[in-house]
């Protein structure tokens, strides 16, 4: 078999996403879930990046699934309007899934709206990307994977393109 290149990261974009107080939906369990629901209402923030540059905007929502005392699941959905010279006007919707997961005692401080050393907590996302405009088809086209962090009332981000 041929050796195959490792792929390389193309960083497209660093995201702040303002959020309000978690809505406890209290624990589910069923076929295709278990743990406890929180959703997270985001409103606001900025895009701002080598490939992106704009806003969040008000109306999204972080659909979380806390599975355990260390780990969550996170779905997170959102559009950004762009700006800058090359996209002004255009609108992305995004789909965010991630992964958070860390101590059970760093876990629980985030629960509460402490903050936490970034450094502490493995949080990893997938972002998928619907636009309307073929200017922007590139984000359909490709995989992307970002990493991030949790504070008390946002979330810092950085997108890149698996190339």
């Amino acid at each position: 078999m041929a050796t195959l290149s490792a792929p390389a990261l193309e960083h497209i974009a660093d995201l702040t996403v303002q959020v309000a107080q978690p809505l406890e939906a209290g624990t589910v369990a069923g076929l295709n879930s278990h743990g406890r629901r929180r959703i997270i209402p985001i409103t606001g923030g900025t895009v701002s990046g080598p490939r992106l540059t704009g806003h969040v905007l008000p109306g999204g929502a972080d659909f979380q699934l806390v599975v355990s005392e260390t780990a969550a699941d996170l779905d997170a959905r959102y559009m950004i309007a762009l700006d800058g010279p090359d996209f002004a006007g255009e609108h992305v919707f995004v789909q965010n899934r991630a992964l958070r997961r860390g101590s059970a005692a760093d876990i629980a401080r985030l629960v509460r709206g402490e903050p936490v050393d970034p450094a502490a907590i493995y949080f990893r996302c997938v972002p998928t990307f619907e636009v309307s405009s073929p200017r922007l088809a590139w984000l359909t086209d490709s995989i992307f994977i970002g990493t991030g962090a949790r504070f008390p009332d946002r979330v810092d981000m950085s997108f890149y393109r698996v190339c």
